[in-house]
């Protein structure tokens, strides 16, 4: 074998110096930044002792002349203290931290595509107890053969960090269209609605799988005509139960009670007979004594047991009292016997009234004047008219013209005693009376078309916030500038003087 050397790899070897990276070795040293000195410097200017002495020196307090000076004040600062005491001028005035806006904004374009697909309509929109939830149902006000189309009741909760406006949190399916809806005032899970074949039923939107809780059925006491109206009102007799109050075209005004057996059973009951009504005004279209009148919509006062006042299709506004006692007559069948409510019918309107509502205001000082706060209420209807009404007198304060178009609904608003909000087919109207009382102050768009909006409500606990659905299936949540949410010192007075300057 032969072998041969590497001459390169030895030439390399040799050549190689071994190299580090590692600067020298640095050295350090400590300051520190704190000072070692540390001395107080206060703002407070120092008194020497003797400036101390001299002023306790020269105080001197004449007891005798202050106790005669309090005697002679002692009446008139009393008087003062009684008239302030007694004094509105701050009524309804709050401190308010957040922020002005000074705009009206859409937070919110709620949907249920599949409704859209049927070309469903809002027909009633409802809040909650909390003011969270917003609950809408689905059904048609046009003409056609619809009565037994599929319809729905959807929810949505604003507050939910995942919110989808075109999928509700909830959906429940009917077998009717359902017309009017109401949220229990107490219980947020609860909701009744009204439907076109006249039944009652009340969901639980806290169970997914069964929500109906109770429900009237197809009985002899049923409404015949679609119910277009559904409240929830107290019970006197058991404080954790409330009744539910229906109204209809059928003219009849019934009164529910759960039963045990997820039954609602009629209570009590009303009916508007044309020949019981207070002949102060002739009902459009009706002979008198031959029909029953179709009630469309309902207000309770907020002040007066038992006075509310219905909207009829032949355009009058009429104020009943739940304490009547006189039979409706003819009598109509059932299982408990219904009485004529009707005390006092209101001029009417040119077409068939859609809403009514109650002031929900009220100042103690002037609750026998004819204009106080408490006796108005408003109402609407075909013919683009709102009316402000006194209940103590036939005619009303004043009439405005808001809409070449049918109004559908008009609301007051739960904070200021001159704004309410109107419901037209060509969009929303927010009025303050404050600063017109011939056009609206707000005129909102609810869509890029000209569709109608059938129903709207103002939040309870929300108060910026105004809920309403139209007849494109969707609702819409409009947040109102502070304008429309801070009641002025004086607003019910104004109020109180705009009402009485019209009357005289």
């Amino acid at each position: 074998g032969a072998e041969v050397q590497s001459l390169w790899r030895s030439a390399r070897s040799a050549r190689c110096e071994a190299k580090t990276c590692q600067t020298g070795k640095i050295s350090t040293a400590e300051a520190a930044s704190q000072s070692h000195i540390a001395r107080d410097a206060a703002v407070q200017t120092e008194q020497s002792k003797d400036a101390v002495q001299d002023f306790q020196q020269e105080v001197q307090v004449d007891y005798t002349g202050l106790l005669s000076f309090l005697r002679r004040v002692e009446d008139a600062v009393i008087k003062e203290l009684n008239k302030n005491w007694k004094s509105h001028a701050f009524d309804g005035f709050e401190v308010n931290w957040a922020d002005q806006d000074e705009t009206v904004l859409c937070l919110h374009t709620l949907s249920y595509p599949e409704a859209q697909d049927q070309k469903l309509q809002v027909t009633s929109v409802s809040w909650n107890a909390t003011g969270s939830v917003i609950a809408c149902s689905y059904g048609r006000l046009d003409d056609g053969d619809w009565s037994t189309e599929k319809s729905y009741v959807c929810t949505w909760n604003l507050d939910r960090r995942g919110l989808n406006p075109q999928h509700p949190d909830l959906v429940v399916d009917v077998p009717s269209s359902v017309m009017c809806l109401a949220f229990h005032p107490s219980q947020p899970s609860l909701i009744a609605g009204g439907l076109f074949s006249g039944e009652l039923v009340v969901w639980d939107t806290s169970r997914t799988e069964d929500p109906v809780i109770w429900r009237t059925g197809m009985t002899e006491d049923t409404h015949t005509d679609p119910v277009y109206q559904v409240k929830w009102l107290p019970d006197s007799k058991h404080r954790n139960h409330a009744r539910l109050l229906s109204a209809a075209t059928d003219g009849k005004i019934l009164v529910w009670r759960e039963e045990q057996d997820g039954r609602l059973a009629l209570a009590e009951g009303f009916a508007m007979v044309a020949q019981q009504i207070p002949r102060s005004t002739r009902l459009r279209k009706v002979a008198w004594g031959e029909a029953a009148v179709g009630v469309t919509s309902l207000s309770f006062s907020h002040f007066e047991p038992g006075v509310f006042v219905v909207g009829v299709e032949g355009g009058c506004s009429l104020r009943c009292s739940a304490r009547a006692q006189a039979p409706a007559l003819p009598r109509p069948g059932g299982s408990v016997p219904l009485r004529a409510p009707a005390e006092l019918a209101f001029s009417p309107h040119a077409g068939p009234v859609y809403s009514v509502s109650c002031s929900p205001f009220h100042r103690q000082s002037c609750f026998l004047l004819p204009a106080s706060p408490r006796n108005l209420f408003l109402s609407c209807g075909t013919d683009g008219q709102v009316h402000l009404h006194s209940m103590l007198q036939t005619q009303p304060l004043f009439a405005l013209q808001l809409s070449k178009k049918y109004l559908f609904c008009v609301c007051w608003s739960p904070v200021r005693p001159l704004v309410f909000a109107a419901a037209s087919g060509e969009g929303v109207h927010l009025l303050d009376l404050a600063r017109s009382m011939q056009k609206p102050t707000v005129s909102l768009k609810q869509s890029t078309s000209d569709c109608p909006v059938y129903c709207l409500e103002f939040n309870p606990k929300h108060t910026r916030l105004l809920a309403a659905g139209d007849a494109a299936g969707t609702v819409r949540v409009w947040q109102l500038s502070s304008d429309f949410t801070e009641q002025g010192p004086r607003e019910m007075s104004h109020l109180e003087q705009l009402a009485s300057e019209i009357m005289d």
